[in-house]
């Protein structure tokens, strides 16, 4: 299927998507009406991403094992993961820092000047499991039938890494049936995501229609400088990724970036990192990123490396304290840091996962989680641009282990008229 076509295609649903909203948002007598007609674009929504998650298990299964048992050797993938987790923490620093810099600039909360709620008030978010303890143990799968049922790719990582191990191991026995098989079935699985990406713009389309038909034009008027606000934060966090890529990658970034377009621009509407992961990989792979470095470094920057998200956490909390006048000290912000740090590791690449940790987080520091309700309304808007940072900056972390480990081909970019998926 032609990507610019897709992408053209995306881009139109968008557009049309707040138009059809705005006029349903526009005729309906009241919100409960707005809601239920909003109820029906968004079934159009939640069957495509069920679409998406049905194959990522699968995917993200036969690619992590094929290309760890490519590897031949456990010495590859400890120095392979080695040199991603330093890219990871590097980032996740970076995100931190230009976050917690931005909102203490800019001060978007000072003027809301509400006053603190009850004690009691809550956003009804589960958040007790969210913690360092919890997380290390969620880590392991107990079953990974379990696991594949909950699309949990951390677990799905863990359970690969075995496999794929033992698989290279009884492939050096010379037995390589089921290695053909599992080659077989990466194959299908992309042309599978090829079927389902067809149908993209109409659920952007319905997502886009939904969130309109409740919110209103008016939700982007009201908080426009908040979202200026954040988004040029995410502006300057994409410039500083793309430079330190320029560093390994040289004039080929501008390459990466051309190709994985259309997985950003589908991230970017449907605010899901895992509707964007099929095309992110295929879109890797034209840039010349071996198959064995892709499938084990994307699958475990979506559990590690979530860059635009955890700006946006660190941008949140401070944004709600601001907003109830409570003074946050240098020292307890650099101790939010270190807790997004840990919080965010691990954390699922679906919509809205961001704020189930900004809602763990806020009673650490004697915030009111009832803040979270001052940016949930306008969540979608901020989950489409942090969701979109995640892909480019996983993208960039895959390429860049690459180049080091001497598996990128700058031959294989194809030309801006032939991109083809």
């Amino acid at each position: 299927m032609n990507t610019q076509k897709l992408t053209r295609q995306i881009g139109m649903a968008m557009l049309l998507g707040i138009m059809v909203g705005y006029i349903f948002h526009s005729f309906a007598p009241d919100t409960q009406t707005a809601k239920e007609i909003a109820g029906y674009f968004s079934l159009v929504t939640d069957i495509f991403l069920r679409m998406i998650k049905m194959i990522i298990a699968p995917l993200v299964f036969a690619t992590l094992v094929t290309g760890i048992a490519s590897m031949g050797d456990a010495g590859a993938v400890g120095r392979i993961g080695l040199k991603a987790m330093l890219w990871f923490v590097c980032a996740s620093i970076v995100s931190l820092l230009l976050g917690l810099a931005l909102v203490n600039l800019f001060e978007p909360g000072v003027h809301m000047q509400l006053v603190l709620p009850d004690a009691a008030a809550s956003s009804g978010l589960k958040t007790a499991d969210l913690n360092l303890k919890g997380f290390i143990t969620h880590v392991f799968p107990r079953s990974i039938a379990e696991a594949m049922a909950g699309n949990e790719i951390l677990q799905i990582l863990v359970f690969s890494l075995f496999f794929g191990a033992a698989l290279g191991f009884v492939k050096g026995q010379g037995y390589t049936t089921l290695d053909k098989c599992l080659d077989e079935l990466v194959r299908i699985m992309f042309r599978i995501t090829d079927y389902v990406m067809r149908l993209a713009p109409i659920g952007v389309f319905a997502a886009m229609a939904a969130v309109i038909t409740v919110q209103g034009l008016g939700v982007l008027l009201s908080y426009g400088i908040l979202i200026g606000e954040f988004y040029l934060g995410l502006a300057l966090l994409w410039g500083i990724l793309l430079a330190v890529g320029y560093l390994f990658l040289g004039k080929s970034v501008g390459g990466l970036l051309q190709l994985i377009r259309e997985p950003i621009m589908l991230a970017f509407s449907t605010a899901s990192s895992e509707s964007a992961y099929p095309k992110t990989i295929e879109s890797l792979e034209k840039f010349g990123v071996s198959k064995r470095i892709s499938s084990f470094v994307l699958p475990l920057g979506y559990s590690f490396n979530l860059d635009g998200s955890m700006m946006y956490q660190a941008f949140a909390v401070l944004f709600i304290a601001q907003a109830y006048g409570i003074e946050m000290s240098f020292a307890q912000q650099l101790i939010l840091l270190l807790v997004l740090m840990v919080t965010s590791k691990g954390m699922a690449g679906v919509a809205r996962a961001s704020l189930v940790v900004v809602a763990a987080t806020l009673p650490m520091f004697n915030l009111p989680e009832a803040g979270l309700l001052l940016i949930m309304g306008i969540d979608q808007f901020f989950d489409m641009g942090r969701t979109a940072t995640n892909v480019l900056g996983n993208s960039l972390a895959t390429a860049v282990v690459a180049k080091l480990e001497g598996e990128q081909e700058p031959q294989a970019l194809p030309q801006p008229a032939e991109v083809r998926s």
